[in-house]
């Protein structure tokens, strides 16, 4: 089973720079950031653009996986989004993961001074999204006529180093399980958002998981858990990862999320814990 670090957008590059030197070298599998204006409680402290964020990343890494965790419509268009995606494919040597979902209701959606769309809404315009990424990073001269997104005649030329970048789509619903079935190189779920203790929320993971064995993914389709959506933090102990992540195996996820240990406050936590989990320990 592979596993994935988050590590938010919060530091300045020096102090970044070794978080993500230190993921790779423990041997994780891959490593993300937020692709958020601001976020929730931390949304009062520094938060740095992802782009710029990963470009950096690529630079000072060689073999992990890249990814926006996860890419919103909240704010971005697909077409101005699909360079930026090429360009980081082609900085990290196609080493990129396309994390895209629906979107947040809270600051996100509101900085713009844009109403904050119902849940269904909200879905249709992801599928759009995904639909005219899909399309501007497979072909050049793209026209795309939707509700919420409209391209024409747009270029993608010089094209990426790959025929297209992995999109990795997130959702827990009927239509959003459909869609990264059907587009996406992989699917990424925290589970049941209102779930109330952790048993509930993998008993409702349990039954996401069963929803999308019948949808029949093909040989290679990724399915990605976010640890950290169930309550309580997957790092407090080594013993709660290495039982999560267990669980997360038997129900057929091929990888598994967890964020880096913050200070204090959310995910706050001890990065021996980090240290000892990972895939392979560095010598002194």
């Amino acid at each position: 089973m592979r596993i994935g670090v988050v590590i938010l957008p919060e530091y300045t590059w020096p102090e970044a720079r070794s978080r993500w030197r230190e993921v790779e070298a423990l041997g994780f599998d891959h490593a993300w950031t937020y692709d958020h204006m601001a976020w929730r409680t931390l949304a009062g402290g520094p938060w740095l653009g992802t782009a710029a964020t990963l470009a950096a990343a690529a630079t000072c890494t060689s073999r992990i996986g890249l990814g926006t965790f996860v890419t919103s419509p909240n704010f971005r268009h697909p077409v101005p989004w699909s360079r930026e995606v090429m360009a980081l494919d082609d900085i990290s040597g196609g080493r990129f993961l396309c994390g895209v979902g629906a979107g947040a209701t809270d600051v996100d959606a509101t900085m713009l001074g844009r109403p904050v769309l119902p849940p269904r809404a909200r879905v249709d315009r992801m599928t759009e999204f995904v639909e005219l990424l899909d399309q501007l990073l497979r072909r050049d001269h793209v026209d795309y006529d939707g509700a919420y997104f409209t391209a024409r005649d747009a270029r993608t030329a010089p094209g990426g180093i790959r025929p297209r970048v992995p999109l990795i789509v997130a959702g827990s619903g009927p239509r959003t399980l459909r869609l990264a079935r059907r587009l996406g190189e992989g699917w990424v779920t925290i589970g049941p958002a209102d779930a109330e203790d952790e048993r509930e929320w993998w008993s409702g993971v349990e039954k996401l998981a069963a929803r999308m064995d019948e949808l029949g993914p093909p040989p290679g389709f990724q399915r990605h858990l976010s640890l950290d959506s169930c309550p309580g933090y997957s790092l407090s102990s080594e013993a709660r990862f290495e039982d999560m992540r267990g669980r997360a195996h038997a129900l057929g996820f091929t990888d598994v999320i967890v964020h880096y240990p913050r200070a204090t406050g959310v995910y706050a936590g001890r990065t021996a814990t980090l240290e000892s989990v990972a895939p392979r320990r560095t010598d002194p």
